[in-house]
C-alpha cells in the first residue's frame, strides 16, 4: 500500500471509531436521561403510597391493592414478553426504540413500586401474592431485570431490590433484615401511625 492509501484506511478507522464512541456516548446519555426520569416517577409513586397509607381504611386499602397489584403484574407480564421477543438484555444500551424503551421503563418502575408496596404494606400484599405463583416468577424476574440494569446501583433505591427480595422469602432474610416500614408493636404493620 502506498502512503496516501494508508492514510485513507487510518482515516476510515479512526472515523469508524469516533461513529462507534458517539453511538456509546448517544445511549450513555439516554440512559442518565432515563435515571433522571425514574427518580421523578418514583417521587410520584412515594406520593401515591402516601396517600394510600394516609387512608387509613383497611377494607379501602385491600381493594385499591388488589387492583393495583393486578394491574402492575399485567404490565409487567406484557413488559417481559417484549423486551424477551426484541433479545433485550437488562445491561445493553438503553433502548432507542419507543415500544422496547417503555417496555425496559415499565419493567423498571413497576419493579420498584412493587417494592414499595410490599414494604410499607405486607400483610396486604401477602395476602394476594402469596396466592399467585406466576406473580412470583414475574417479580423474580423483574429483581433479576433491574438488578443487571444499572439503575439501582446508586442513589437512593439501591437498597429496595435487597429489602422486597427478603420480605418476599424470594432471599434468605439476612441476620439484620428489617422492613423499615414495620415496627414491632404495630397491630396492623401497614397502618400509619
Amino acid at each position: 500500500m502506498d502512503p496516501v492509501q494508508v492514510l485513507s484506511l487510518l482515516l476510515v478507522l479512526l472515523s469508524l471509531g469516533n461513529c462507534a464512541d458517539t453511538n456509546k456516548q448517544r445511549k450513555d446519555t439516554a440512559f442518565e436521561i432515563y435515571k433522571k426520569l425514574f427518580e421523578v416517577k418514583r417521587k410520584d409513586q412515594i406520593n401515591a403510597l402516601n396517600n394510600l397509607i394516609e387512608l387509613n381504611d383497611v377494607n379501602q386499602q385491600y381493594k385499591i391493592i388488589d387492583i393495583m397489584l393486578k394491574g402492575l403484574f399485567k404490565v409487567l407480564e406484557d413488559s417481559r414478553a417484549i423486551l424477551i421477543a426484541a433479545g433485550v438484555q437488562p445491561d445493553s444500551p438503553f433502548p432507542v426504540d419507543e415500544k422496547i424503551k417503555d417496555a425496559y421503563s415499565h419493567t423498571v418502575e413497576n419493579s420498584a413500586f412493587f417494592g414499595d408496596v410490599v414494604l410499607r404494606f405486607p400483610k396486604i400484599v401477602h395476602h394476594y401474592f402469596d396466592r399467585n405463583s406466576n406473580w412470583n416468577n414475574l417479580i423474580r424476574w423483574g429483581i433479576g431485570f433491574c438488578n443487571l440494569s444499572g439503575i439501582f446501583d446508586d442513589g437512593p433505591h439501591s437498597q429496595l431490590l435487597g429489602l422486597m427480595s427478603q420480605e418476599l422469602g424470594i432471599s434468605e432474610k439476612s441476620p439484620d433484615y428489617r422492613n423499615p416500614f414495620r415496627t414491632e408493636n404495630m397491630e396492623m404493620p401497614f397502618r400509619k401511625r
